[in-house]
């Protein structure tokens, strides 16, 4: 099955202005907040039959443990154990012992901690800690202990043999539990907190969703001044200035991909000169989103080379167009099977090569999980927060994109949202009208944009007056 492109029309218009109130510090969570996550992180635990859940975390692998007590690990490792009855254990190295204060719950005395010095960095001071083994069995676990582990990811019974006994956090920890409780009685428990179908980061509370959009305004607002003042014949480091990085901590590397590393998946900048008529991808990720754009160094058509003059008509134009269809489909209770294939039939693999899931969950980790996938029988549901992160190549067009994050909000979750912050939802609505009004999208009601460039797709780099909008079998271009 192919589509019909045929119907172009070209269309100016403003891009949205809503820009980061001035003063407006990053969210922070509750005390409040936190002990109900851990409330019901110790219900999913009881319900697992769980006496224990040890949640590790370290600088990559940060999220799980930063969503249950708003502490990352700076250079170290750290350890949270929960257990049945008493305030939760957190055990940090040297120098992430006084970082601990970042915790709204350890400021408030609601998280213990201990100084493990195994979890230092090498030739630092390590002869002030009780043994792992004692900590273990000083919280209780015992040979009729059962024990979950969290770290990063979970697998499958195609993977393993027995998946929930494959473990990823070090060997070291999984040990020593394991010669406490017993093998059988170590589990793999990542899907508590990662589920697409129960996990706890996969349903948004109303103070997430006010945290994901300040992340995906700076991220989006950094991509609009980037457009805005793209320029060839400079270094990438000189360009990508124009992000005006914040200092806010990123969830991947600020990415750039253009004239002197096209051969480099997943690229950052390298020092090399931008050119004009190379195709080019960069992307802006803080904790709680990413946005990418795709595109052209070029001015228009003219720039580019022979074999992609069309570009636009044969590539960006049907891909626009796929993701509004898509859009049109992100509604409660569509299963992720239904949204793959409208990408699987809008953009076929053999023209667009879109490899991986088209549309995730995304978290303070880039790539939580997702529900979207062949034969999903998972289904959208409120409080996902989703990234539209569709991903095609081709040897002679480059790619295009317009990825960046979404809640999807049932009339609850929203009514919530505008009575506990009226200004995030009336920037949300704004976000929505635009979408609808000016780039035609049937876009479900359910649906709220967090970016402040909100499908916005440029096509040509070097104009940024210019963006491609498709509706329905129109193509539209935006005026800035």
């Amino acid at each position: 099955m192919r589509m019909d492109y045929s119907r172009i029309r070209l269309k100016e218009t403003e891009w949205p202005e809503i820009g980061i109130p001035a003063g407006l510090p990053v969210p922070e969570p509750t005390v409040a907040e936190l002990g109900e996550r851990l409330i019901r992180c110790r219900r999913l635990m009881a319900a697992s039959g769980l006496t224990h859940l040890v949640v590790y975390g370290d600088k990559e692998h940060f999220a799980n443990l930063m969503y249950l007590t708003h502490f990352d690990p700076r250079f170290e490792e750290a350890l949270l154990i929960i257990n049945e009855g008493d305030s939760p254990l957190i055990l940090v190295g040297n120098e992430c012992e006084g970082h601990l204060n970042a915790s709204p719950l350890h400021r408030q005395g609601k998280l213990r901690h201990e100084r493990f010095q195994s979890f230092s960095l090498m030739g630092q001071p390590r002869d002030k800690s009780r043994p792992l083994k004692v900590i273990f069995q000083g919280e209780g676990m015992s040979k009729d202990s059962k024990v979950g582990c969290v770290g990063w990811k979970y697998f499958t019974g195609i993977e393993f043999d027995h998946p929930e006994q494959v473990i990823e956090i070090p060997s070291f920890i999984v040990d020593i539990l394991r010669s406490i409780c017993g093998y059988a009685n170590v589990l793999n428990s990542n899907d508590l907190l990662m589920s697409p179908r129960y996990g706890l980061r996969s349903r948004c509370s109303v103070q997430e969703i006010v945290f994901f959009e300040y992340s995906n305004m700076m991220g989006s607002e950094g991509m609009k001044n980037l457009l805005k003042n793209f320029r060839a014949d400079v270094p990438d480091f000189e360009l990508l200035q124009e992000y005006r990085y914040t200092g806010y901590p990123l969830s991947c590397h600020i990415g750039m991909k253009s004239s002197g590393n096209q051969h480099i998946s997943l690229s950052s900048a390298m020092g090399t000169l931008i050119k004009r008529g190379e195709p080019c991808s960069t992307s802006i990720a803080y904790w709680g989103s990413n946005i990418c754009r795709a595109g052209w160094v070029a001015e228009n058509e003219e720039d580019l080379p022979q074999q992609a003059k069309a570009y636009v008509q044969d590539f960006a134009a049907p891909y626009f167009q796929a993701c509004a269809i898509w859009y049109e489909k992100l509604r409660l209770g569509t299963t992720g099977q239904v949204l793959q294939e409208i990408i699987d039939v809008c953009l076929p693999f053999s023209d667009f090569g879109v490899y991986l899931n088209p549309g995730h969950l995304i978290h303070y980790d880039e790539w939580m999980h997702s529900p979207v996938y062949r034969n999903s029988t998972d289904e959208i549901c409120s409080g996902m927060y989703m990234q539209v992160d569709i991903i095609p190549r081709s040897p002679r067009y480059g790619s295009c994109r317009m990825e960046e994050g979404v809640i999807i909000a049932d009339r609850m979750l929203q009514k919530s949202l505008k009575e506990q912050y009226p200004e995030v939802y009336a920037r949300c609505m704004r976000r929505r009208d635009f979408m609808i009004t000016e780039l035609g999208f049937d876009l479900p009601e359910e649906v709220l944009p967090l970016s402040n460039m909100p499908a916005i797709v440029p096509p040509f780099f070097l104009n940024h007056f210019f963006a491609i909008l498709v509706a329905f079998s129109n193509l539209f271009v935006v005026r800035s």
